[in-house]
């Protein structure tokens, strides 16, 4: 099969959401559905549920929250065709951002998942208008509708008011929220034409059996409840909240289905939406910096069958505690991608060889021979590569460089024993390569007591938590009185450095980092000294 064929079967999506939406829950249901496991992971509730395949820290696993994005690739049959899911489960919790973004562009739709008892939530409203921005097609699904919650119709509402997207029903619930019976289906005319009626099994733990019923029968058994789905439906599609192909992909419309990850209600269906309607692998540009910079041709625009590239958004270790390896997560762009092939980093200009590559499952990985645009593949002990970087084959090419968000917290880190400096600078330089935390340094306190620049204090924990669990090395926090950062350059870091309550620190992309008490300090040295460079961090 050509790459262009290959290419038009792969759905590479992220699963984004307010904390406690169930995003992971939903992973492994669609996983469950895909027949890729047997049982879901939260069967029993919370008092006594397993861990999800896609939450594998340990953090994880005792807070039953992901801090960390996971990536699953499976393979779904649909109406004919054998569709290559590639799938990433995002942080939730909004001191992992960066992580979240970063997996943004690194894919082509978006799941967003809203509570059906919440509605939108600030992180959900967030993660909204990244999509939006990025013009990344949203697809909507109302989560929990097993549980008491808000109207369809005042939910509905909402997304329109709040993030002017509108909605358009193709599954809507049968049965008020808490009451959840089945879905109805909504054809491309904006008229009932299925229902499609759900039977519960033990703990949600495996697929629920379905029957279909036409709309005449729907309406002899469910009744009320039925009219009533089929009258609020048709009142949508009255207002013109009928699917189109166009609007979706521009992201004025998005397609909305209603489940119950934990029940596994509806999760099919959105796998099958996501076959039909989410759009395949494109081909992307180049950076303008990149090509305005180099000495040799830079290629400005890759189309998929063009030669092969990747562009890396995330880079892991920890995962396999008996090798102690790093993992770079790539997303292919462009071309096939050959297992043990030579490939050429954009950033250095250095070439390496691919053999160790594996596609991932939560921890369980396998090796992988072929990938395809769309696919994400796991490049193990890539040391050198690090989130935003591109690689190659044939003429060069480098795609735009992944944002860092302006850090909000900072603490000094330092190791409790000196006897394990060593380890620590190990695990710092390798945490930090994975952008877990940054880590600002200066001469004045030395390598042994760096900054942690963080979005949020989370990422603290996560950082001791894995230097003890990952590299056995405890560590200990001291705050530090600063609250703003901001980038300069080699000319103005000397005064700034001279002024109260400012620090200069090296990041570890070589950026100068001016660190200042408050904003009002901060707003003072502008007002005094107008001529130095003070530059906002911004994520976009």
């Amino acid at each position: 099969m050509s790459t262009t064929a290959e290419a038009a079967r792969r759905r590479t999506f992220a699963v984004i959401a307010h904390p406690d939406a169930g995003k992971s829950t939903l992973t492994e249901a669609l996983a469950l559905h895909a027949h890729i496991i047997t049982e879901a992971g939260a069967t029993h509730g919370k008092g006594n549920r397993k861990a999800t395949v896609s939450d594998w820290m340990e953090m994880e696993k005792d807070r039953g929250i992901s801090i960390a994005s996971s990536a699953l690739q499976f393979e779904y049959a649909h109406e004919g065709t054998d569709y290559m899911i590639n799938l990433v489960d995002t942080p939730g919790h909004a001191d992992f951002s960066e992580d979240t973004y970063r997996v943004l562009s690194a894919v082509d739709a978006a799941v967003m998942l809203i509570d059906a008892a919440k509605g939108l939530e600030p992180q959900t409203l967030k993660l909204f208008r990244v999509c939006k921005a990025r013009g990344l097609p949203i697809i909507t699904v109302i989560n929990k509708w097993d549980r008491i919650g808000q109207e369809p119709l005042e939910l509905v509402e909402e997304i329109v008011t709040e993030i002017d997207l509108q909605p358009t029903p193709l599954y809507w619930p049968v049965g008020e929220a808490g009451d959840f019976r089945g879905l109805a289906h909504v054809n491309a005319d904006g008229e009932v034409d299925e229902y499609v009626h759900f039977d519960r099994t033990a703990g949600g733990a495996t697929i629920a059996p379905e029957t279909f019923f036409a709309p005449d029968a729907a309406a002899e058994q469910e009744e009320d409840a039925w009219e009533t789905a089929v009258a609020e439906a048709e009142l949508l599609a009255g207002d013109g909240a009928i699917h189109d192909q166009e609007l979706f992909e521009q992201c004025v419309t998005s397609p909305l289905i209603f489940a119950s990850a934990m029940l596994n209600f509806g999760v099919h269906q959105i796998l099958d939406t996501l076959c039909a309607i989410a759009p395949s692998p494109a081909g992307r540009a180049s950076d303008p910096a990149a090509i305005e910079a180099s000495t040799s041709a830079v290629d400005e625009f890759r189309e998929i069958e063009d030669d092969f590239s990747g562009v890396v958004f995330k880079v892991q270790a920890g995962m396999d505690k008996n090798h102690r390896d790093t993992l770079a997560f790539m997303r292919v762009v462009s071309g096939e991608f050959d297992r043990g092939m030579q490939v050429t980093h954009a950033q250095s200009g250095r070439s390496f060889s691919s053999k160790y590559a594996l596609t991932v499952f939560g921890r369980t990985r396998e090796t992988v021979e072929t990938a395809y645009p769309g696919d994400i593949v796991g490049l193990v002990n890539a040391g050198s590569l690090a989130p935003g970087d591109t690689i190659y084959a044939g003429r060069k090419v480098q795609y735009p460089p992944m944002p860092q968000f302006a850090p909000e917290h900072f603490r000094i880190l330092r190791a409790k024993s000196l006897g394990k400096y060593k380890q620590f600078r190990k695990a710092l330089d390798q945490l930090e390569a994975e952008g877990v935390v940054q880590i600002l340094r200066n001469d004045a306190r030395g390598d042994a007591n760096p900054v942690m620049a963080a979005v949020g204090p989370m990422q603290f924990e996560v950082m001791q938590g894995r230097m003890a669990n990952e590299y056995n090395v405890e560590t200990v926090t001291e705050p530090i009185p600063y609250t703003v950062a901001r980038l300069t350059d080699e000319a103005s870091a000397p005064e700034l450095g001279r002024q109260r309550g400012v620090e200069i620190f090296t990041r570890g992309d070589g950026a100068l980092v001016a660190l200042f008490g408050d904003k009002w300090k901060l707003a003072f040295i502008e007002k005094e000294h107008p001529g130095l460079t003070i530059e906002p961090m911004v994520a976009d």
